[in-house]
């Protein structure tokens, strides 16, 4: 009879487990993937491909949303051009034969008033490029870059009010993002550079190590050896952002085709988030819109140089290079973080040291200064 109860209530909670676990499955797999994406986003190979999908995700944002705006300076300062060459015109039939010096001073006072024109509207910002030619897709990425990173170089700036919104929430949530990014591949370089040089430094004292482990076995030690801490020198970590900087420096120089002295100015202002924005890979860069306007110019006016046309066509090839300058970007600001944990750890070290120092000295002059006084008494006592 027991027997017969006690499968039955097997058999009931065995129905009742059945018919419960079709609905939790689902559940417990949507909370696993979600607790897996999350880990794996706070690993460092996580918020490093975040981060480049943030900057991807932003540079196409703001590609439509800046390519809406209506830019009516380009049109205004087309109509001043035709003004300013019809007024010339008038002037050259009204003075050109009869008073030349009238003709010269008209004539000067109608370009001096179209280049005061043209400067104000410069200073507001007006380039000479269309929307589309701006907002190319690397030049949009560089823009997403010196938003995240707070470089700002300030070559670029949404003029529409979505833009400029928009540009505020891509800031709040970017800005964290690049900071969990800065330390956290801040610490795997150093870690990894950390282990490399100690891995070059014990090779190079190889000899001295098998020496000192022999003599300790010859002296019947069988303590176990600690492993002598070593702390990677400052002047490593310079060389190291020296090197970067100047295979920078080469590659800005050959793509961009800037001076090695800007090149190299443009990586120093880059890495330590100065931005001046003088100097912005991409921006001399030619897009599909740039290459339309030429092929409707050399139509238009018979005296352009077709060859124009085909230089462009392989300046636009080199935009690809733009991602290499990204990633170029990305990774020095990761170097600068993990000479700044090296160089902290060295400085640290240095600080115990001198705090061990002093306390030595400190502890050596007390010595000292007690032992001259007891000689003194004991002197003193023998003398009386």
């Amino acid at each position: 009879m027991s027997k017969s109860v006690r499968s039955s209530r097997h058999n009931s909670r065995a129905g009742s487990s059945n018919s419960s676990s079709p609905s939790t499955p689902p559940r417990k797999r949507v909370k696993r993937c979600c607790r897996n994406f999350v880990t794996f986003m706070c690993t460092q190979l996580g918020v490093g491909a975040l981060i480049v999908l943030y900057a991807i995700f932003g540079a196409l944002s703001f590609m439509h949303i800046e390519r809406e705006y209506i830019d009516e300076t380009t049109d205004y300062v087309i109509k001043l051009r035709h003004n300013c060459a019809e007024k010339m015109w008038n002037i050259t039939e009204k003075f050109n034969t009869f008073d030349r010096s009238e003709w010269q001073n008209n004539t000067i006072d109608i370009l001096l008033e179209y280049q005061a024109e043209i400067a104000t509207l410069i200073k507001n910002g007006y380039v000479g490029r269309t929307p589309e030619q701006i907002w190319s897709f690397p030049a949009a990425l560089m823009f997403c870059l010196s938003v995240i990173t707070m470089i700002g170089y300030g070559n670029m700036v949404p003029r529409t009010p979505w833009g400029k919104g928009f540009t505020v929430i891509y800031a709040t949530f970017g800005i964290p993002l690049y900071i969990l990014y800065f330390l956290n591949m801040g610490k795997v370089l150093a870690r990894s550079f950390k282990f490399l040089y100690r891995s070059l430094h014990e090779c190079a004292h190889e000899r001295t190590i098998y020496d000192s482990h022999l003599e300790a076995l010859e002296n019947g030690s069988l303590s176990i050896l600690q492993r002598k801490k070593i702390i990677v020198p400052s002047t490593a970590c310079l060389w190291v952002i020296i090197s970067y900087i100047l295979t920078g420096t080469i590659m800005f120089a050959n793509w961009e085709k800037w001076s090695f002295l800007n090149s190299f100015y443009f990586c120093m202002t880059s890495l330590c988030k100065i931005g001046f924005g003088d100097f912005v890979p991409g921006a001399s860069l030619v897009t599909a819109a740039d290459i339309e306007a030429a092929s409707l110019k050399i139509k238009e006016d018979a005296s352009a140089d077709p060859e124009e046309i085909f230089n462009m066509q392989l300046i636009t090839d080199q935009n690809s290079k733009l991602a290499i300058n990204f990633f170029y970007m990305l990774v020095g600001m990761g170097l600068v973080s993990m000479c700044y944990n090296l160089m902290r750890e060295a400085v640290r070290m240095k600080i115990k040291e001198i705090k061990e120092d002093t306390k030595l000295c400190l502890e050596d002059t007390r010595a000292r200064f007690m032992g001259c006084c007891g000689t003194r008494e004991y002197y003193d006592e023998d003398y009386y």
